[in-house]
């Protein structure tokens, strides 16, 4: 935790759920972080593609790190409270205790995660149905989102879960009921991942055609019949009971919440760019891309009329800021295939050893050994032999296929920390590739973006940013709060308070700009070549399950 006594201000709490650990952190009223802590929270894989977690174990990492980021201050102070999470899925029975989703009956473990992939063959029949409310998610359901997970358990869990299931929440909605008591959902995980629509409500015919009458029957209580645009108040505030939880004062105002990479967009897309001589100063705010890059990544862009883009999900109206439309692209594994890469490799406990013994982390002491290795070369091009497809977890966008895998071209027999170095730098090349793809495709649909807005724990990775910058040849901004997603949750708690007139007031004001990164425009020749190469990867690849078919 890091923290500095303050003089009385308004301050609000952004509370972010992520993949592996919870983070708190308290802010004031410009926007900056005070104080914030994390505490890791627990992943079980009782088989692969299955991922869970326990609702408990969240909620008592939110109390832990929220106790610790209030100490330096009075709690009088503290004026609102916002929650992002991951749009995992949280099953609670009829009186709200946990319910198992696994075979093994284990209560404790209620959470279905968002990149579990048990699912697969109900997202492919929901996708059979070819239904029009799939053409708001890009035309192809995701295995990441609700219905299919609900369809599964259905299908496996019957008696066990589904038939004694109260209540089904996304985990952003989880939260704010278990802070204020109230049910009520928030817009922003029904409309992105359980296909609920801001103008007509839920679409009774989709539900039916899919097998999943019983949520109609039942006027959708489960999944939510009571809706709030993120950032409005719910209820009454905390409860007494998660004020005492919490360490903050009862009736303190909360947030109807958003997903964990739509906070981080909350937190950086808004921010005032005057003076910095970037192309988006003298365009809308349309003109931006939000990239959120953490365990995985997504890529957040709004309009003011729907665009429609096969394979990235949405459009989506008023799901992160309020009156918009949003695009969301996302890549399913990065900062995941980065450490798989460079963990699995032979050389990582050459890496691990050095690294330590120089005081780095591993992946400042790789950024220095790459420039060591460059010579005269710019560090890029070393990968001109090496090329990586990163889909390892499945293509969440644009290609909307879970069934492609990774591949690596130009791997040899040697295996020191030069080739460790190599791998890893290919990889975090193929992510930055990956997102021009989402990008150009974007683009070719009706997206007009010049100017690309990073944050999340890859953004504090310089080489990740200026393979970023370098690939797509946008400018890249960075946010002078790195944790744009606690600014985007504690955005939430300030709307919530009344402190603020609307979201988009507040995120004017609370977003600040940090560090700019320009491409280095004379390399485009190169990234354009391995562009071509980066295409090439995946035509093959479904070149090769052709010819494997029927085998």
């Amino acid at each position: 935790m890091q923290s500095e006594k303050q003089d009385p201000v308004n301050y609000y709490i952004g509370i972010d759920v992520g993949t592996a650990s919870v983070r708190a952190a308290l802010v004031d009223q410009s926007g900056t972080i005070v104080a914030h802590a994390d505490q890791p929270i627990q992943i079980w894989e009782p088989q692969p593609d299955h991922y869970e977690q326990s609702s408990d174990d969240i909620w008592a990492a939110c109390c832990t790190v929220t106790k610790k980021v209030i100490q330096q201050v009075d709690v009088a102070w503290i004026r609102g409270l916002g929650f992002d999470a991951t749009c995992s899925l949280v099953v609670v029975d009829k009186q709200f205790q946990p319910l198992a989703v696994n075979y093994e009956g284990e209560c404790k473990r209620n959470i279905i995660m968002w990149m579990d992939h048990r699912a697969a063959s109900q997202v492919d029949r929901i996708n059979g149905t070819q239904h029009s409310v799939l053409s708001y998610v890009g035309g192809v359901m995701s295995v990441e989102m609700q219905p299919p997970k609900l369809l599964w358990m259905k299908e496996n869990l019957r008696e066990s879960c589904w038939e004694k299931a109260g209540y089904f929440f996304d985990l952003p909605d989880f939260l704010s009921w278990k802070a204020t008591g109230v049910t009520a959902r928030s817009l922003c995980p029904l409309v992105c991942k359980w296909t609920y629509s801001p103008e007509k409500g839920w679409d009774d015919s989709f539900w039916k055609v899919i097998g999943l009458e019983d949520l109609v029957a039942d006027k959708y209580e489960k999944i939510g019949n009571q809706v709030l645009s993120p950032g409005a108040s719910v209820g009454n505030g905390l409860t007494p009971e998660a004020a005492k939880d919490l360490g903050l004062t009862e009736g303190t105002a909360v947030a109807a919440s958003l997903i964990d990479a739509h906070a981080g967009g909350l937190g950086v897309i808004g921010a005032d760019v005057k003076g910095y001589n970037l192309p988006c100063e003298h365009q809308p705010v349309m003109s931006r891309l939000a990239v959120i890059c953490g365990t995985s990544s997504c890529h957040m862009g709004i309009s003011d009329a729907p665009i429609f883009v096969p394979g990235v999900w949405g459009p989506y109206y008023s799901a992160m800021v309020p009156g918009f439309w949003l695009n969301e692209g996302g890549q399913s594994a990065t900062g995941k295939l980065i450490d798989h890469v460079v963990r699995g490799h032979v050389a990582f406990p050459e890496l691990q050893a050095k690294a330590a013994a120089s005081a780095q982390n591993i992946y400042t002491y790789l950024n220095s050994h790459l420039d060591l290795i460059k010579k005269s070369l710019p560090v890029g091009f070393l990968t001109v032999d090496l090329h990586v497809w990163p889909d390892f977890h499945g293509n969440r966008s644009p290609l909307a296929d879970l069934t492609l895998k990774g591949m690596v071209v130009g791997l040899t027999l040697y295996q020191g920390l030069d080739e460790l170095a190599l791998i890893y730098l290919a990889t975090i090349q193929a992510i930055a590739l990956g997102t021009r793809h989402i990008l150009e495709t974007m683009q070719s649909a009706g997206h007009h973006i010049s100017t690309l807005f990073l944050c999340g724990g890859l953004s504090k990775n310089p080489l990740f940013v200026q393979m970023h910058a370098d690939i797509t040849g946008k400018p890249i901004v960075l946010s002078k709060e790195v944790e744009s997603v606690l600014v985007g949750a504690a955005i939430l708690g300030a709307c919530a308070s009344g402190d603020f007139a609307s979201v988009q007031e507040a995120m004017e004001k609370m977003g600040k700009i940090g560090k700019i990164v320009q491409p280095n425009h004379r390399d485009k020749r190169f990234y354009d070549k391995k562009y071509e190469v980066f295409l090439k990867l995946v035509e093959h690849q479904r070149e090769y399950k052709a010819i494997m078919q029927g085998v």
